[in-house]
């Protein structure tokens, strides 16, 4: 058995893509995912199964929340070892131990090329900093998240790919999860 970190993107914003963390534990358990986990109410989940591909598992669990939950939302899918690499590879680890808060790795579909990652760098107008690195971004927000014009919807646009940010507090419970597995 492997594991595996899901993500379910959007989910649980306000009224917005209601879905209950009991709920998708269980639709994990009846896919035959074994020990689903969930951290915080956002659609994260970490769970183990007999090795699939990341893709494989991304096409199920999308046609089985819409199916079954009722929400068609994007998911994406780590191992747990490419999970503590994207740990590891935290290009702001300086800046992220002194306020985690402020830190956010976004998991993305696809690597984006060295162009879409320039052209997203040039269309960051506050103090933000990214960071790629393969189908990972990594954001630093110094002045805070809350009033930045950096959005997911102008990130999504200038990489080309989607993606699901989670904060680095939610990233390291997640990565724990990996580790007790």
């Amino acid at each position: 058995m492997a594991v595996y970190v899901g993500l379910l993107r959007a989910i649980n914003l306000g009224s917005y893509n209601k879905i209950s963390m009991a709920a998708l534990k269980a639709l994990l358990a009846d896919l035959g995912m074994k020990h689903p986990q969930t951290v915080v109410q956002s659609g994260n989940v970490v769970f183990e199964t007999s090795s699939r591909s990341t893709a494989a598992i991304e096409k199920l669990l999308e046609a089985s929340v819409a199916k079954t939950l009722g929400v068609e939302t994007p998911c994406l899918v780590r191992t747990g070892e490419e999970w503590q690499q994207a740990i590891a590879a935290n290009p702001f680890s300086k800046e992220t131990k002194l306020n985690p808060a402020r830190m956010v790795l976004m998991p993305l579909k696809d690597a984006p090329p060295p162009a879409a990652v320039k052209a997203l760098r040039d269309a960051i107008k506050g103090s933000e900093l990214v960071a790629v690195k393969g189908r990972n971004a990594y954001f630093l927000y110094p002045e805070g998240i809350g009033t930045s014009k950096l959005t997911i919807t102008l990130i999504e646009r200038k990489l080309g790919t989607a993606g699901t940010a989670r904060n680095w507090n939610t990233v390291l419970k997640l990565g724990a999860l990996t580790e007790k597995a």
